[in-house]
């Protein structure tokens, strides 16, 4: 035989021996847990009870609803009598000095009672400079605040910032106690 011939006659008994088989048809796979049977039936055995939830440590102690000032509270009450105070800076800075740290570990005890509570912490500045600098430094403020309260333990997830810069004075003054009010960190709770 020729090659030619010989290679036709390979392909052709390799087509012949491969086109008779059929492929494997893969088995239906098994019905979820607790599926209804719609096909043949047979008995299937009862799926015993799934066992009981573990319990979690999470470290939070449950607190009496009778006891809790803030239980009946909505957000809008609770932001108006916040019980997390703000932290005030030195001027042009977003450095935390003593009171600023003594001040948000309170607020991170608070935070620990109320372990739902999301928080919205607001960089301000006082008057002076420019709207695009006192965004930047209001934004360094909250940052800051934030990232103390990490370190304390409160989770990323309940804290938010935003920077207002120097839009929403606390004080209104024009002189350096009204704009000691306006360094600051404030709190706002943004959800319980």
């Amino acid at each position: 035989m020729t090659r030619p011939l010989l290679i036709s006659c390979l392909i052709l008994f390799t087509a012949a021996a491969c086109g008779g088989k059929k492929p494997p048809v893969p088995a239906a796979p098994p019905p979820f847990p607790g599926a209804i049977a719609t096909g043949p039936t047979e008995r299937a055995e009862p799926r015993p009870p799934d066992p009981p939830p573990v319990p979690v440590e999470t470290g939070v102690t449950a607190r009496p609803i009778g006891g809790d000032p803030y239980s009946r509270l909505d957000v809008k009450e609770i932001n108006e009598n916040s019980p997390l105070k703000p932290v005030y800076f030195l001027y042009d800075s977003d450095e935390l000095d003593d009171a600023g740290r003594k001040v948000l570990s309170a607020n991170a005890a608070i935070l620990q009672q109320y372990p739902t509570w999301v928080v919205t912490v607001e960089g301000h500045c006082d008057e002076r400079g420019t709207a695009e600098y006192n965004l930047a430094l209001g934004d360094r403020r909250a940052l800051a605040a934030r990232n103390y309260l990490l370190t304390l333990g409160i989770a990323a997830n309940r804290l938010r910032t935003v920077s207002y810069g120097k839009e929403f004075p606390f004080d209104a003054g024009h002189d350096e106690t009204a704009w000691s009010h306006n360094r600051r960190a404030h709190f706002m709770l943004t959800s319980k």
